[in-house]
């Protein structure tokens, strides 16, 4: 189960990678990721609860599991017998249980100082900016730079700079707002907080550390995609095209040109044709159904 998790975690984003690199079935890609990550994180819980259920049966009975696992049938009842065989697998186990349990506290840790930050930022928002006529939720604020972006909270909030509304017409304004409810419509910042905490903690795993970087790109295509199916892509090219001129968004924030503005446009710009999409969507589809049974797969073999 371990090798499972372990496989997932290494080879998983170079088969992601190439397949949604451009955005084409932006939320597959974006589903594909998310799978990645919960399976890898599965196969790692699927294979502690295996040693737990070993370890409930006895400590001969895990260092029987343990040392057959190593060994495989070389590994003799006088080895995994032994008292330093099982002296060196209790060190083992209490310092793999401390270290479970620090991971787990520094990515609560990280996950909860992001809401904090975001929540503290949305509360100055709304005490400083001014509402913006027609929608409850957006404020403005007195910035020269050009920015819009949403931020998570009871209630939810969308910000827009003065420097926005003097660049924008209202179509373009828009557009921008839609991309932003959208952000706020399918909680892509929780899905952003999730992966960039995981990223955090174990920033040497290259499916959590590329991961958090391709949710978030993702979750910016699917928002323009639903940005553009309410006021046409047209217009919400030319709205990000003004808005990538020094826009500034804070950190916790999802904002409407944060994030590889040029990546988006280009794809905005290019239409893959029905076929390309297709294929790519088949191919998503695929390799996220290897993943979400991987777990499943490597626990009957292990059970077996």
């Amino acid at each position: 189960m371990f090798g499972c998790a372990l496989a997932v975690a290494w080879w998983a984003p170079a088969l992601l990678a190439p397949l949604t690199g451009r955005g084409i079935s932006a939320r597959l890609g974006l589903a594909a990721w998310l799978t990645a990550m919960a399976s890898a994180l599965a196969s790692a819980a699927a294979a502690l609860l295996f040693l737990g259920r070993a370890a409930a049966a006895g400590w001969n009975r895990l260092a029987e599991v343990v040392c057959h696992s190593i060994a495989g049938h070389e590994c003799a009842p006088a080895v995994y017998q032994s008292a330093v065989f099982e002296l060196a697998l209790g060190a083992i186990a209490v310092a793999a249980g401390l270290a479970a349990a620090v991971l787990a506290w520094r990515y609560g840790r990280s996950v909860q100082r992001a809401q904090q930050q975001t929540r503290a930022h949305a509360d100055v928002a709304r005490i400083t900016g001014r509402r913006l006529p027609g929608d409850d939720r957006a404020v403005v604020l007195d910035v020269p730079q050009p920015a819009a972006y949403c931020l998570s909270g009871r209630p939810a909030t969308i910000v827009v700079t003065s420097g926005a509304l003097a660049l924008l017409d209202p179509p373009q304004l828009a557009a921008v707002l839609a991309h932003e409810r959208a952000h706020l419509a399918s909680r892509h910042h929780l899905l952003i907080a999730l992966t960039r905490g995981l990223a955090a903690v174990f920033p040497a795993v290259p499916l959590f550390a590329r991961g958090a970087e391709n949710v978030a790109r993702l979750a910016e295509m699917c928002a323009d995609d639903a940005a553009a199916r309410r006021t046409g892509r047209g217009i919400l090219v030319t709205a990000l095209l003004a808005m990538a001129t020094g826009a500034v968004t804070p950190a916790g924030a999802l904002g409407a040109s944060a994030c590889a503005v040029t990546a988006r446009l280009q794809r905005l710009i290019e239409d893959p044709g029905r076929g390309r999409n297709a294929r790519y969507g088949l191919a998503l589809a695929a390799v996220m159904l290897l993943l979400a049974t991987a777990p499943g797969l490597a626990a009957s073999f292990v059970g077996g």
